[in-house]
């Protein structure tokens, strides 16, 4: 799953080509008809500027708990039971967790890379991909052109984006020359005010209905429907709240942490917490809100898989980073 793929992908797929199978995202699942996108783009010859997903996103629900999850879903408590709905999984969908998660698959399967700062969450309509997807020495949002974001189907004030996207995905690509700006006008492809910018969109995905692609792919092709390439974003925990030193953490859409896209480079540095292995993890000391936890904030069970599989990915990249390093 998506997950794991965050977690530990790029040493997973390496892992899987020298065993001679196929390492995949599961088509029907965003990452992987993000992936598809952009392949599109690049083989048409346009140059990608962004890529991603949309969501329902407002700034409060990066400290959304399973407590206050549905009201932002406009159900009740009981209604979310009668309907069989983790409240848990459910919150990592809001909380910006998933989104992270998502998008540092992207970033790890196409070489997009993730902002500084990780995901903005514009708000943004279908109509308005190219102007608000385009860098902001432009006129844009995007802290570089190639990047990962996700735009929410909600202003800031909480009213509805006009021609939303929150169940679909995209990719904003760039004209390489004059002459395809002009074709773009003349095949009447919606632009930025400049022209050079245009967009691609697909408004649903169906999750489980599309996985039958990975399949097919994967058996009769020996494709992968998206893979990782590299390791450029992850997805490290972050304090919802003040946290306490002994307090146990419990993951993905909990009451304690949400997941914060990071560009790996940085994540590697300052020793994040991937959100993988924030579950079930009891805490050495403090944590204020708003921070990114690391692996020295946490008692880590070094005899877990998990963490034994993650392990070997970071020392992996980090030997790569110092070799070089070395070249330089």
């Amino acid at each position: 799953n998506v997950e794991a793929d965050v977690l530990a992908g790029p040493l997973l797929a390496v892992k899987a080509r020298k065993a001679g199978v196929v390492y995949s995202l599961a088509y029907g699942d965003q990452p992987a008809l993000i992936a598809e996108q952009v392949d599109w783009a690049r083989a048409c010859g346009f140059d990608v500027v962004a890529a991603g997903k949309g969501t329902k996103y407002l700034p409060a629900y990066h400290q959304s708990t399973p407590e206050t999850v549905w009201g932002h879903y406009g159900l009740t408590a009981e209604q979310a039971r009668q309907g069989g709905m983790n409240p848990q999984m459910f919150n990592s969908f809001l909380d910006g967790t998933k989104s992270a998660i998502e998008m540092a698959a992207v970033a790890n399967a196409t070489g997009l890379t993730p902002a500084p700062d990780g995901l903005a969450f514009p708000p943004c309509g279908v109509d308005e991909l190219p102007d608000v997807l385009r860098p902001r020495a432009e006129g844009g949002t995007l802290h570089h052109k190639g990047q990962v974001e996700v735009i929410s189907s909600l202003e800031r004030d909480g009213k509805p984006v006009f021609r939303d996207l929150r169940w679909g995905v995209y990719v904003v690509f760039e004209a390489p020359s004059d002459y395809v700006k002009r074709c773009f006008a003349e095949y009447g492809l919606v632009t930025d005010p400049s022209g050079r910018y245009s967009a691609l969109y697909k408004p649903f995905h169906l999750i489980g209905l599309e996985l039958g692609i990975s399949v097919a792919s994967a058996g009769l092709r020996g494709e992968a429907t998206g893979a990782p390439t590299d390791f450029r974003g992850d997805a490290v925990a972050t304090a919802k709240r003040d946290l306490k030193e002994g307090e146990m953490l419990d993951g993905e859409g909990g009451f304690t942490v949400w997941g914060k896209l990071m560009p790996a480079v940085d994540s590697l540095r300052v020793g994040g917490l991937p959100i993988g292995l924030a579950h079930h993890v009891k805490l050495r000391r403090a944590v204020k809100a708003g921070a990114s936890l690391t692996w020295n904030d946490v008692v880590v069970d070094e005899t877990s898989e998990a963490v034994r599989i993650r392990r070997e990915m970071e020392e992996s990249e980090n030997s790569n980073q110092r070799t070089e390093n070395r070249a330089q």
